[in-house]
Formats: structure tokens, sequence, C-alpha cells
């Protein structure tokens, strides 16, 4: 009896909800169900005229929505698990917008899709409000009163108002008064940005917030790429091949097996080039170091004059010493000895 009784009232319940309001539901419930991220928008703030412009750029790529927020709480109510989770978002002057985008592509756009605005009187600052140095290019008059009423540094110089130095006459979070309000509107100073704010979307079963949305494309970008690069290098170094590191790794192995081989003089064919040259390289080395051609072949026997001519090209390079008289005379005494001592080796070798 008493779920009879409880059925009852929700029929009566339905029966009062006039026919428009459930059509704009079925409507909102459709487009809920017709797209695969479903978020909340702030739409507070936008007139009319930009608004239905706001809808056109999103045209192709996303859908927007704007009811009363008991209807599309509603609606919300009736979707899928995890959806019904957006209603704690539908406060104030909020939308229901639908794309099939994912969700840091949707937040990009209507982020990119914000444009300059005026802020009035009584409105809190989203951000600093700074007056830049530099000539306003008004006529001397009691404007330049207004502006240092507001705080900023102004004064007249070569005949017209000039602010002399960047001035910050309010900070975030405070209210705008209407003698700032007059001055920023007669600068043409546009502090706020008007568009579409996006509080929440669901998506893929995950409910993203606005700041987790909000990341620098370029620096995700390298960030990735930067790790990936030590991912491929630690691969190559620790020998653990994937498909990415495979031929890097066959390339690396190939290259030190090659030094190994050279090193161990092993007899490849592979390596015969790189043998022989590495010794006839050797062998001139030797050659330069030897002072008799005819214990050289006739093919090395301008290796020492070309060694020679080399230490003569650099030795023109330094200044030329004198040599003193008793130097003169310890060299033709070592020269003496030198010979001495050729003619005891060669009197023991016969």
């Amino acid at each position: 009896m008493a779920a009879d009784a409880e059925s009852e009232a929700t029929d009566h319940r339905t029966e009062q909800i006039p026919e428009w309001k459930r059509e704009e539901v079925t409507d909102l419930a459709d487009l809920i169900a017709s797209y695969e991220s479903i978020g909340i928008v702030s739409v507070a703030g936008i007139p009319s005229r930009q608004l239905q412009a706001m809808r056109r750029d999103l045209q192709g790529s996303a859908r927007l929505r704007v009811a009363r927020n008991t209807l599309l709480t509603r609606a919300l109510d009736e979707a899928d698990e995890g959806v019904d989770d957006l209603v704690d978002e539908v406060d104030g002057q909020v939308g229901l917008i639908g794309t099939n985008e994912n969700p840091f592509g949707l937040y990009r756009q209507l982020e990119a899709s914000k444009t300059p605005a005026p802020i009035n009187a009584g409105e809190v600052s989203p951000n600093d409000i700074t007056i830049p140095e530099g000539d306003t290019g008004i006529d001397p008059g009691p404007f330049v009163g207004e502006l240092q009423q507001v705080g900023a540094e102004a004064r007249i110089m070569d005949g017209s108002i000039q602010v002399t130095d960047d001035s910050t006459v309010l900070e975030e979070g405070e209210e705008v008064s209407q003698a700032l309000a007059n001055v920023l509107s007669e600068l043409g100073i546009e502090p706020k940005e008007v568009g579409l704010d996006l509080r929440t979307v669901y998506a893929d079963g995950t409910l993203f917030e606005a700041d987790e949305l909000a990341i620098d494309i370029d620096e995700y970008r390298a960030d990735i790429e930067s790790a990936a690069a030590a991912g491929r290098n630690l691969s190559i170094n620790a020998a653990y091949p994937t498909a990415q590191t495979a031929g890097a790794l066959l390339g690396k192995g190939a290259t030190e097996a090659r030094g190994l081989g050279i090193e161990a003089a092993v007899e490849s064919p592979d390596l015969v080039e790189d043998l022989v040259g590495r010794a006839d390289a050797q062998l001139r080395a030797l050659a330069a170091h030897i002072h008799d051609d005819e214990a050289l072949p006739e093919a090395l026997q301008g290796a020492e004059a070309a060694a020679d001519t080399t230490t003569d090209e650099q030795g023109d390079d330094q200044p030329a010493e004198t040599e003193t008289e008793d130097e003169a005379a310890d060299a033709d005494d070592d020269d003496d000895d030198d010979d001495a001592g050729g003619a005891g080796l060669g009197e023991m070798f016969g």
C-alpha cells in the first residue's frame, strides 16, 4: 500500500510539470547521451549577442545549451552514473556543453574564444589591473587628477597627460570603484575577458576539474619527448632490446665488436682494410724516427724528411736562441764523447 501511495504521488508530481519543461528535460537528456564529453560552463556576464556568437563558433565541434538550473539538475539526475556528479556545479548562470573532442581540447577552444571586455563598477577584478606607462593622448585637464585619485602616477608633459610609470591600481579579488571604472573606460582599458568558463567535464568515466585541464601543451610535449629520450637511452645502455631500440643496439654492438677485433688484430675479411691501414700508420710513425734511409723501404724513405720538415716549420715559429761559446764548447765535447762511444761499440761488435 505504501509503495502504491508513493507511486501515485510521483505520478501526480509528473502531471503537474508543464509540457515545455518535460520537452526541455528530454532535449537536455538527449544532448547528454549524444556526446562523449559533457561539461558545465559558466555564462555569467556574457551579453546575449556575444553568447549567440559563441554558439555559432562552437558549431561542428561542440553544442551549448542554456536552461534553468532546475531543469539541468533534473536531466543530469536522470543521466548515467558519473554524469550525475556534474549536478554539484549547477550553480549561478551556467549551461550544458557537449562535445566529442577530448576535455583538454575543449578547454583550449573555450579559452581561445574569450575576448577582452570592460569592467563595471561593483565587479570583482579577476586579476591585477595595471595602467601602463605612456602618453594617454588626452589633453591637459581634470582627468590627470582622476588618474592620480585611483593610484596612477600621472602628470602633464609635452602638452598631454602622461602616465610616468606602470601603475597597479587594483589587485585581484578587489571590487572596482565607480571612479576606477570611469578611468579605465576613458583609457580604453578592458581588464577582463568574456567567454565560457569551463567548470568541470565528465569524459571516459573521469571527472575533470578546470585546473586539471589548464596545461601548457608545449611544456607537456617537451616533458614527454624528454621522458621518451631518457627511456631510449636507458634501454640502450642496459642492452634491453625493444622494437624502438633494436636497431641502435645492433649498431652499437657491431661498432664495439669491430673495435675489439682491430685492437686484438683478429684476422677477418671484414677487418683486413682497417688492420692494414693501422699497421701502415704505425710503420710510418716508426719510420719517422729512423735516421738511416738504407734501412727503410723506398716508399718510406721520405718519412724522416717529412718529419724533419714538420719539426723545422714548428721551430720557425719559435725565437732563435744565441749559443754562447761555452755552450758550443760543451756541444763539441758531447759530440766527441758520442763518436768515442760509437767507436767503442764498433770494436766490441766487430
